[in-house]
């Protein structure tokens, strides 16, 4: 899931416009997330003021452990 820092986002709505899946939008003074995310991370990527991040489990879902 994305992760917001309400206290950094500028709602400016640079990571709405970019969300593949239209799972971010605008309600009156904060950002949210619906269930239709897919944790792609176009968001955090637009974020430029670096309010959102992924969960630390999803944000190595396509570099599998190191296994020796």
């Amino acid at each position: 899931m994305i992760n917001i820092e309400p206290n950094r986002c500028a709602f400016c709505g640079g990571c709405v416009s970019v969300c593949p899946v239209e799972a971010l939008y605008l309600a009156e003074t904060r950002l949210e997330v619906s269930e239709a995310c897919i944790e792609c991370g176009d968001c955090v990527s637009a974020c430029p003021v670096g309010a959102l991040s992924l969960a630390e489990a999803r944000q190595f879902r396509h570099s599998p452990p190191n296994r020796r």
